[in-house]
């Protein structure tokens, strides 16, 4: 028995400073090719992002270079598993072989999972959303916190966090892609000169983009494109203005608040919505009775015919 102890402990001693040892040296350096890896890709962004000052290509490289640590930490960790399970004595040729088939009949029972990595794929390789984008996908809209081959998180207005499969994602709107816009609908009172209102709106847009809080963010003078179309109580001059990615309703916002300001200077009237009653005619020209009643003490309608009959009277 003693023997038995004796043989077992010297293989354990053996196998502790051959196989155990090499085991030992493979956690250490794939602990190390992480922090490496993490490391790398942290300076990497960092050194792209000083060289160029743009803000897309920042949002860009910031996004490529997740999904790139990503692949390297999986990479690390599969190599590392191999090697391990190769110094315990199993052969790596039947595992693979093994995993391909588990993983092709997973394939098949979990094609979703599949259809989210190809397109999470693509939509990296085609640059078409990017970490700090405002954008509408999956039926969802706000920033494009993260992104992944498998999901993408949005956080919207009101601070929800949305997680969008990216297999769902079908058609992708990017409202801060190089830069944005903002479409203006400004109806003023049928009574107005629309070329008085149009010299109007041109002029506060100078007066916005001469604003050293403002100046920098507008690309453009805004594009007035004239009257757009007579509504029920207004008409309805079209402009768009050009800006800095997610800067558009900032802009819009301050646009707004000069632009009523001006009009009230200029007595340019925004009309509230009219409603216009006929009642119709007969053959013979004659409209049928408009019977109205007014709102008497109390709140309740009064007697139209007592008041007449004492207007009368008096």
């Amino acid at each position: 028995m003693n023997i038995n102890i004796s043989e077992y402990v010297q293989q354990l001693v053996d196998w502790s400073l051959t196989s155990g040892l090499r085991i030992g040296v493979t956690l250490v350096f794939t602990f190390v090719a992480l922090k490496a890896a993490k490391f790398l890709a942290v300076r990497l962004i960092a050194a792209l992002t000083r060289q160029k000052d743009d803000v897309e290509f920042q949002k860009r490289t910031r996004t490529l270079g997740s999904i790139v640590r990503y692949v390297l930490d999986i990479a690390i960790l599969i190599i590392a598993a191999m090697m391990v399970l190769g110094e315990l004595g199993v052969e790596i040729g039947p595992v693979l072989a093994a995993a391909g088939i588990v993983g092709l009949a997973v394939g098949f029972g979990a094609q979703s999972l599949v259809k989210d990595v190809i397109t999470g794929f693509f939509i990296l390789l085609e640059d078409q959303i990017r970490e700090g984008d405002i954008v509408q996908i999956g039926g969802q809209g706000g920033l494009v916190e993260r992104i992944s081959l498998r999901t993408t998180r949005l956080r919207d207005l009101a601070g929800n966090v949305h997680y969008v499969p990216n297999g769902r994602i079908e058609v992708v709107t990017n409202m801060t892609k190089e830069y944005s816009r903002y479409l203006f609908d400004i109806g003023v009172a049928y009574r107005e000169d629309v070329d008085e209102v149009i010299a109007l709106i041109r002029e506060v847009d100078e007066e916005l983009r001469s604003d050293p809080a403002f100046k920098d963010d507008i690309l453009e003078p805004m594009d007035v494109m004239g009257l757009d179309q007579f509504g029920e109580s207004a008409l309805v001059i079209k402009a768009r203005t050009k800006t800095l990615p997610m800067k558009q309703w900032g802009v819009a916002r301050e646009f707004n608040r000069r632009l009523k300001k001006k009009f009230d200077e200029n007595d340019v009237e925004i009309p509230f919505p009219h409603v216009t009653l006929y009642m119709g005619e007969d053959k013979q020209g004659h409209a049928p009775p408009l019977h109205l009643a007014r709102e008497g003490n109390g709140g309740r309608p009064a007697d139209t015919r007592r008041d007449r009959h004492e207007t009368d009277r008096g």
